[in-house]
């Protein structure tokens, strides 16, 4: 285990990592180590790999094939540290491949995470009977923020108090039932999603970890937009649970009986995340990193895309993204401005991330050139890695992990999926703008991700 004081995953959203700050540098990094590379992949190498590689399909392969029997999504098959399941990025895995039509990959994602909260409702009861009762609670009580692939816990040191995980997968469970209609699901998972729903009810407002697995004595608007996002899709199924479920048998009082009520204690649950943030989480009119910090974080893109505490729109979140771009893009997307986990690279996924809201803003051709970015860090073989090692925040860091952890994790199946959204993001997108520019008597296009996206507006 890492030796930093927190642990953290060199990425977030799946198993990562951290804070990752190894504590003081040695007085020279190990010569046998290579310094990054200085230079990156520019056009010609983008043109090659897309005549020779289908980078969508290469991404739709690597998601299948490290699904587990158990149908867990490991972070990254051939990084040690992350050979887990992590609620938040098996969610967003989950998501891409419900965008791309393989539906039966996401279901049983979200089977497993079921089974996973089902075989620990004990201990969520016991948490909130703690926490009501004003009792102490240890940080290895909490839920884990990762899991074995056969759903066990994890024995190895690691800060697993995050909530983010458990309010990104209601948010997924709701788009997977969405997009497929196969609504049973939610009476199904009833029991899942309550024990989640309270459990997130209950610990929110506490201080726990970050997505990048550090700061876990900090409140920070990132995970609070995640709990926000499951929140607001409970409160939106909860009725439908509750007419449905009292027609099954079997089921348990809380979760058959108590469903207007849940749809009740959630939505207001929500607000009061909303009012938080708004109150505690912006200075200067932008969202800040954590509550009490005056910096920013790629991860802020979440609030609005894609759990909607805030419109992509909102005066707060435009100022957001503004700073987002003045301080750590560059050619990709970088974490934080501290951040020294590999030397502090560029990250695949948070670039598709701020691709996304690129085009839920109408910003598609800047959306397309972050899609050439990333489609240009692939290797010959397809693979796409958490970050790449250009531009770095701190290039003396780089060596250092290398020689704790090893090469960056590769491949990375959040960042396969992330490219997977936005790729069908930008194809949406442009599907729209053609079918807006042909005027109203012109055919329809057979556009796939302009379906998508048209099933999504109905739905909302």
């Amino acid at each position: 285990m890492v030796s930093s004081p927190s642990p953290s995953r060199g990425w977030s959203t799946g198993t990562w990592s951290c804070s990752r700050s190894p504590g003081p540098l040695p007085a020279a990094p190990p010569a046998v180590i290579d310094r990054p590379p200085s230079s990156q992949p520019g056009t010609e190498r983008s043109q090659r790999l897309t005549r020779t590689l289908d980078l969508r399909q290469k991404s739709i392969e690597v998601i299948e094939q490290n699904q587990s029997p158990s149908k867990g999504l490991v972070a990254c098959p051939t990084f040690k540290t992350y050979n887990y399941c992590w609620l938040r990025d098996g969610t967003f895995i989950a998501y891409a491949m419900d965008r791309v039509g393989r539906h039966d990959v996401a279901e049983g994602f979200y089977r497993w995470v079921n089974d996973v909260i089902c075989a620990r409702a004990d201990r969520v009861e016991r948490l909130i009977a703690k926490a009501r009762a004003g009792e102490p609670i240890g940080p290895d009580e909490y839920l884990h923020a990762r899991y074995n692939l056969d759903g066990t816990d994890g024995q190895e040191d690691w800060p697993n108090f995050q909530l983010d995980g458990y309010g990104t997968w209601l948010w997924g469970l709701g788009e997977h039932i969405r997009r497929t209609g196969n609504r049973r699901l939610a009476v199904e998972f009833r029991t899942a999603v309550d024990l989640t729903a309270r459990y997130l009810e209950e610990f929110w407002a506490r201080p726990n970890y970050d997505c990048w697995e550090e700061h876990g004595d900090r409140v920070h608007p990132s995970t609070l937009a995640c709990i926000y996002g499951g929140l607001r899709t409970v409160g939106e199924f909860a009725g439908e649970v509750e007419a449905r479920g009292t027609r099954n048998k079997g089921g348990r009082g809380a979760a058959g009986s108590g469903r207007s009520g849940l749809s009740r204690t959630a939505d207001r649950t929500a607000d009061l995340i909303k009012e938080t943030v708004l109150e505690k989480g912006v200075t200067n009119g932008r969202l800040v990193k954590s509550f009490g910090s005056a910096e920013v974080d790629a991860n802020l893109l979440w609030v609005s895309t894609p759990f909607r505490l805030l419109e992509p729109t909102h005066p707060v979140m435009v100022s957001t993204v503004e700073e987002i771009e003045r301080v750590l893009l560059t050619a990709g997307l970088h974490r934080y401005r501290e951040d020294t986990y590999y030397g502090g690279g560029e990250w695949i996924l948070l670039t598709a991330f701020l691709g996304w809201y690129y085009c839920e803003t109408g910003r598609v051709d800047d959306a397309k050139r972050l899609l050439r970015w990333i489609e240009a860090q692939a290797d010959e073989d397809g693979l796409l890695p958490e970050q790449v090692p250009h531009n770095l925040n701190d290039p003396d860091y780089y060596p250092v992990w290398v020689a704790r952890w090893g090469e960056i994790a590769k491949p990375l199946l959040w960042s396969h999926a992330m490219y997977l959204v936005l790729a069908e993001e930008v194809a949406a997108a442009e599907g729209g703008a053609r079918a807006e520019a042909s005027g109203p008597g012109a055919p329809a296009e057979a556009d796939a991700g302009a379906a998508h996206r048209k099933g999504k507006a109905a739905d909302g």
